[in-house]
């Protein structure tokens, strides 16, 4: 009869631990009456202004005739680009800016001896902000035949924006708050229980990558310039209270 009775007890024991074993793992993301999810908002898109830069140089003996040179070499550029379609507006030239070139001068044993003057070079560039991403975008690629025209010109790589980038974190905050909830709701139905009211909700980092692309996220939030094919992400962190 005892040992009857231990049996019994035994096997209630299994079964109690059994329960608690389960709750345990369905509050596993429950902490102290609480759920805690983080929510994941995701878009791809396309930029809708550019931004591209370049530069173009002259060097001379003679200061004066170094900067008629760059006038020439400008006005060349102004004329090439209003040809592809640029307009004269949109066009933002720096200031001039001037270098004294020199040589080091060193003696047959190899002692250096001082420098010498050997002319003026002048550089100046210029800017071209613009929502016609496609015209810019070519004229880029297209610019190094300047070069049949005399002219040195240095491009740089085109930065993309995107103008409406409020609206469209505002639309990612939407997603990713949306896609917690459905998260605590699923965890709540899960754990038998029931989901309570929102006690706190935190946005994370606002991240930027090309598409398709290897980007790393960063704590301080990745925002990328150099492509076109965007894609935005967002993160929401959502305490619900569990009933």
């Amino acid at each position: 009869m005892k040992q009857h009775t231990s049996s019994i007890v035994f096997g209630i024991a299994i079964v109690v631990s059994s329960i608690f074993l389960g709750k345990a793992f369905t509050d596993r993301n429950k902490t102290d009456g609480e759920i805690r999810v983080t929510g994941l908002g995701k878009a791809d898109f396309s930029s809708d202004l550019i931004v591209w830069e370049g530069k173009f140089n002259a060097k001379n003996v003679d200061l004066k005739k170094a900067y008629l040179t760059l006038e020439v070499k400008k006005n060349t550029i102004k004329k090439y680009l209003s040809n592809k379609g640029i307009k004269t507006e949109q066009l933002v030239f720096s200031a001039v800016k001037t270098n004294k070139l020199s040589k080091s001068l060193y003696s047959d044993s190899g002692k250096y001896m001082g420098s010498e003057f050997v002319g003026y070079e002048l550089s100046q560039s210029i800017q071209i902000e613009s929502r016609d991403v496609d015209r810019v975008e070519k004229v880029s690629r297209e610019v190094t035949e300047l070069l049949n025209q005399g002219v040195e010109f240095y491009s740089e790589s085109p930065r993309y924006y995107y103008t409406k980038l409020a609206d469209l974190k505002i639309e990612m905050i939407s997603k990713a708050t949306e896609d917690a909830k459905v998260r605590a709701e699923n965890i709540s139905k899960f754990s038998g229980g029931k989901l309570g009211q929102l006690k706190s909700a935190k946005m994370g980092i606002f991240q930027i990558t090309g598409q398709n692309s290897k980007e790393d996220y960063s704590w301080g939030g990745t925002f990328n310039t150099s492509s076109r094919e965007k894609t935005a992400s967002i993160t929401m962190k959502l305490i619900y209270k569990a009933n």
